[in-house]
């Protein structure tokens, strides 16, 4: 099998890798299509110690599954985490943060930057016939942008910022345009605001942002300075979204959080069932963000293109 490798910051393209073998309740999944994150590139920054296959944003087809073959040839996507079902946090409904998970491409299990990869039944969704591959394939980050909703209340009267309009940027947007009457997006290249005019969010420039004028902000930029425009945004008793993958540690005024009583709310993974519903839809329209596409030969290539400035979505086809 052929794969994407990571190990000591290296990235490197293998062949003859061994075919995944799925445990028990696992399936064996082709990878049709996979798409670049900004957590593929961070990890090859050194963001954490993982030594494998790359990649956790896939959609694929089920070759292999034991005690399911009914689900043989079926289209997925799959939740990232594979829980171990019997620790406290399972019990108590966060197979998330199993004591115990690997994290496809990430944590302890090889990911989707290659030929094939496993994963959990449960883990896996059905794809409508509907959805085109490459629609699809944002399923995984979609949902990740879906999640705001669930951790925070946000209504139609809010008026809420989101810092960042790159990969997962753009979905967010597009999530909290649905519900947000007043969504306001700091763009630093004209063509993040023409693909956010479909959503009818105000794009503006960071000298724009007013000084603690928003209830709600979240930042997708991964770095210290979209964190401080974000904080900087914020009204007394706000909330802070942080949905990036940060390198290294960010410096944060605690008492200025405390003073202002600023709730700090981390957000990872997210709800791929209403993934898929807004996707089929209609709703959501990811296919602009799409930047380049790549056979898995040429993944050193793709990812290369994945680090320039302003890029957005680079997918991987093996």
């Amino acid at each position: 099998m052929r794969g994407l490798w990571l190990e000591e910051k290296r990235l490197s393209l293998r062949e003859g890798l061994a075919l995944p073998q799925p445990r028990a309740r696992e399936a064996l999944v082709r990878v049709i299509l996979a798409g670049v994150c900004s957590t593929d590139l961070e990890l090859t920054r050194g963001y954490y110690p993982y030594r494998g296959i790359l990649g956790h944003e896939f959609v694929g087809e089920i070759v292999e599954a034991q005690g399911a073959p009914e689900r043989v040839g079926e289209r997925v996507v799959g939740e990232i985490n594979a829980a171990c079902g019997c620790c406290d946090f399972c019990s108590e409904g966060l197979p998330r943060h199993c004591r115990q998970r690997t994290v496809l491409g990430i944590v302890g299990r090889h990911g989707a930057f290659a030929e094939h990869l496993t994963l959990p039944l449960e883990n896996l969704f059905s794809v409508p016939p509907r959805l085109d591959d490459e629609v699809a394939v944002f399923t995984e980050p979609l949902a990740a942008a879906l999640e705001i909703g669930e951790q925070v209340s946000i209504d139609s009267t809010q008026r809420v910022l989101v810092v960042g309009a790159g990969r997962l940027g753009q979905l967010v947007a597009r999530v909290l345009a649905l519900s947000v009457c007043e969504l306001s997006v700091v763009c630093r290249h004209e063509r993040q605001r023409e693909l956010l005019a479909c959503t009818g969010a105000r794009c503006i420039s960071e000298k724009e942002v007013e000084r603690a004028h928003y209830p709600v902000a979240v930042d997708t930029s991964g770095g210290e300075e979209g964190f401080a425009l974000a904080r900087r945004a914020l009204r007394p008793r706000g909330t802070l979204v942080v949905k990036s993958t940060f390198r290294g540690a960010v410096r944060v005024d605690l008492a200025a959080l405390v003073v202002d009583e600023i709730s700090l709310v981390g957000s990872r993974c997210g709800p791929f069932a209403p993934a898929l519903g807004l996707l089929a839809d209609g709703k959501v329209d990811p296919r602009p963000l799409i930047e380049a596409r790549y056979a898995l030969v040429e993944g050193l290539t793709a990812m290369e293109h994945a680090k320039r400035q302003g890029a957005l979505k680079v997918l991987l086809a093996p």
